[in-house]
């Protein structure tokens, strides 16, 4: 079972930020959840999800958005879960604790930490959502436009289609998703998903 924590950074500085979260989340994970996220303690929300895939979209999510440090642990929960995340208990639940507790560290480059069974799975997986929020971090906004553009148009658009939304040349899309490293991420993702449940797997 893989649980995500996501801590806010500087709640006494920029205010609690936890309900604008939740409403982000909603849309980014969709049905693929066990347990909804929900505030557990302070400035800090929980869940339990479905999928290392969609542990993943949500951390990345999470990141682009900042603020933010995202906790991951997979691993066994006890059962019968109940109702709610914050009431739930096991070996996920505490591996999570520790993830969100190490992503909160200033030394580390981007705030996203992983704990595992199998803990080797679990910092390979980590290793990889580290660049993947290094690059998410370096995109431009040029990046994200065609980005953002491109998801809208869903998996039937194509560089014309973009170039037309978009007002420019197909040459400037092509340019833009290079400098992105689109395709590298898009590539990278399955990797972190599946080295996470080879993590949850142990």
């Amino acid at each position: 079972m893989i649980v995500v924590t996501i801590d806010q950074q500087g709640s006494r500085r920029v205010g609690d930020r936890v309900d604008a979260l939740l409403d982000l989340l909603g849309p980014s994970v969709g049905d693929r959840v066990v347990r909804p996220f929900e505030r557990t303690v302070g400035d800090e929300v929980q869940a339990v999800l479905a999928s290392a895939e969609a542990a993943v979209d949500v951390a990345l999510d999470v990141l682009r958005w900042g603020g933010w440090s995202v906790g991951i642990g997979a691993g066994p929960v006890d059962l019968p879960l109940p109702p709610t995340s914050r009431a739930g208990s096991g070996q996920a639940f505490v591996l999570a604790r520790t993830a969100v507790e190490r992503a909160k560290s200033r030394t580390r480059p981007v705030p996203v930490a992983v704990e595992a069974v199998d803990q080797v799975a679990g910092h390979d997986c980590e290793a990889v959502l580290t660049l993947l929020g290094a690059v998410l971090e370096r995109r431009t906004v040029a990046g994200w436009d065609v980005i953002d553009t491109m998801r809208e148009l869903g998996p039937h658009g194509t560089q014309l289609d973009l170039a037309e939304r978009l007002g420019v040349t197909q040459q400037a899309v092509s340019q833009r998703l290079r400098t992105a490293l689109w395709a590298e991420e898009v590539a990278a993702r399955p990797v972190a998903a599946r080295l996470l449940d080879q993590g949850d797997r142990g």
